[in-house]
């Protein structure tokens, strides 16, 4: 994708990434995070992201208003990206810590479906179980995997 992002550090083995909003509110810790929940019969990773709270975990649910949510999605985006590179092609979960969220990154998806799709599958959840998504469709939740 061709939208502007942070600059990122991944771990050695490719699982979180770490990288720095910067806003209004200063620089902010963020981390994104790749994690098993489903190893049969194929593997499914669990993405997080959130704000790194002092002890290292992360914080799924503040909001940072530090002006630059596009800029933090596109980030996580490309981690995607990165983290298919070095892991291949698994299936990908993620869904936003509240409905609100969720919203936010459908909305997200929505506007850039056209250069998604181009390298990513992409399900939508609703109450009938997994579809493709569709622009206008509220989503429970999203799968992805690269083509």
């Amino acid at each position: 994708m061709n939208l502007p992002q942070y600059e990122y550090t991944p771990s050695e083995d490719f699982t979180y990434y770490e990288f720095y909003s910067e806003g209004p509110n200063g620089q902010i810790k963020k981390m994104i995070t790749f994690t098993v929940v489903q190893d049969r019969p194929f593997l499914i990773y669990n993405l997080a992201f959130g704000d790194v709270t002092e002890n290292g975990d992360i914080d799924d649910v503040v909001t940072s208003n530090n002006e630059d949510r596009d800029k933090v999605l596109a980030t996580v985006a490309h981690s995607i990206h990165d983290f298919c590179n070095k892991h291949g092609n698994h299936l990908i979960f993620a869904q936003g810590s509240n409905a609100a969220r969720t919203r936010l990154y459908q909305m997200s998806i929505a506007r850039n479906l056209d250069e998604v799709i181009q390298d990513f599958d992409i399900k939508g959840l609703t109450e009938n179980g997994w579809e493709p998504f569709t622009r206008n469709v509220n989503y429970k939740a999203f799968l992805t995997n690269r083509k």
